[in-house]
Parts: structure tokens; sequence; C-alpha cells
């Protein structure tokens, strides 16, 4: 029965989730971020192994995995893995739930699957983490000091704000002209500003956390790119079928026509 409630739950919010989601005016992924851009991958995993899987699992991704990225099996020991675990084992994390609740309010999320089921269909989901992850802002209202326009009074504290640096948000006053008599109306626009530089560029920074989104998107689907070489090559041995049955086709009712 407490299962079919949180059934209910979960479903009458989701579209609440999705709402809130669509309107934040979501930042584009930089032009130069390539799914099959190995490099960027490479570099995407390595940030995510020092600075998001203290907290955040891989629970479906095996560290053997990686070696599609170009990656050899001594490499990703060297580079990738920091604790006892094997090669072909998951991408979990040590940290116990209980302790992460009393931490951070709830235990973090597994994020394996996370830029798709950010996605609305459009690609949406890897834009939507590529501006919640420049997003975070200082509030002291939070727990954590720290709160982000994309998700508002989110539990997580802001991990690459060393990086980074330390954003406000401030909130912009503008007077508009409206009418004959040309009434003035404020209209207020709130905008991030750096307050405390990190130690990347701004620059530097989008893209570092390209490569982050773009390894959460391989991650989310580690095959994508094989599956949609094999379906050019399905694709094209039907159509030289589809040639060869009409010639056959021609060749038998020749005679009858």
């Amino acid at each position: 029965m407490k299962f079919r409630r949180t059934l209910a739950w979960m479903l009458l919010a989701a579209p609440l989730v999705a709402a809130a989601s669509e309107s934040v005016k979501l930042d584009r992924l930089p032009a130069d971020v390539n799914p099959q851009d190995r490099v960027s991958l490479q570099r995407g995993a390595q940030i995510y192994v020092n600075y998001c899987l203290g907290c955040h699992s891989l629970a479906y991704m095996r560290y053997n995995r990686l070696q599609d990225l170009g990656l050899t099996e001594q490499q990703i020991k060297d580079n990738l893995i920091f604790t006892g675990v094997k090669v072909g084992e998951l991408m979990k994390i040590a940290m116990d739930p209980k302790e992460s609740r009393e931490w951070f309010g709830t235990p973090p999320p597994d994020l394996t699957v996370i830029a798709r089921s950010r996605s609305s269909g459009d690609g949406s989901g890897a834009d939507w983490l590529y501006t919640y992850l420049r997003g975070f802002y200082r509030d002291p209202s939070r727990p954590s000091g720290w709160n982000n326009t994309v998700f508002q009074n989110v539990a997580m504290p802001h991990a690459l704000s060393q990086l980074q640096g330390q954003q406000a948000l401030v909130t912009e006053v503008q007077p508009i002209l409206r009418g004959s008599k040309g009434e003035a109306e404020e209209h207020k626009t709130q905008k991030l500003v750096l307050a405390k530089p990190g130690s990347m560029k701004p620059g530097e920074y989008d893209r570092l956390v390209g490569d982050l989104v773009n390894f959460l998107v391989y991650v989310g689907e580690p095959s994508r790119h094989s599956r949609v070489e094999l379906g050019i090559y399905v694709l094209i041995f039907l159509g030289v079928l589809l040639v060869l049955a009409y010639l056959l086709k021609q060749e038998f009712w020749k005679d009858v026509h």
C-alpha cells in the first residue's frame, strides 16, 4: 500500500517537475562539445571521479566500460580508481544513505541516467545539466549556503566552487515607458555575477562543465554511438535489398506484362 501511494505521488509530481524545468531558460552546450570526442569524454570522466563520485554513484556503469573511451585498463586503475575496487566493478560510492540524509537532508541521487531523465525529448537534458552546473550562487538562507537558478532550494552544495568561484544573484531594475503618457514601470531581472573568482577563468570553467556533461550524456547510453552506426549500415543494407527485390520482381513479371 505504501508503494502504491509513493508511486501515485511520483506520477502526480512529474508534470510539476517538468513544468518547473521548462520555466527556466536553459543555456546551450558549447558547439565544440561532441559525444564522439574521446578526449572530452576522458576529461569528463576524470572530473566526475574527482569531484562527483564521492557522493553520486554511477550504479549502472562499470569502470571497465571506460575502455570504450580509449583508456586502457591500467590507465583506469591509475587515474580513475582511488579505492580497492576492481576494474570490472560498478561505479558505486561508500557513503551510507542514512548518513547522507543527515548531512544533506536527502541522499544524493545516482546519476547514471540523469541526462536522459532531465531530457524533454529535444535534447535539453544536457542543456539542463550544463545550466545547473553553472547556476550555483551564494544563499545564506540555505543550510549549505548555496542555491541554484535551475533547481531552487537544492540541497547539494557547490562541489566545483573552488574552480568556478562564488556567484551572487543580483536583481536589476530597469524603467520601461508605457502608455501614451509615457508612464514608467519597473522591469526586474535577475542575473548571476561572479563575486569571488575561482581558480579557473569563466571560459575555462564552461569548457570543463561541457566535458563533464558530455560524459554524463555518454554514461546514460554508452552504446548509443555503436547503435546509431549499426542502424546506418542496416538502412544501407535494406536499401540495397529493396533494389534487388524490385529487379527480381521485374524479372518474374516481365512475361506477364
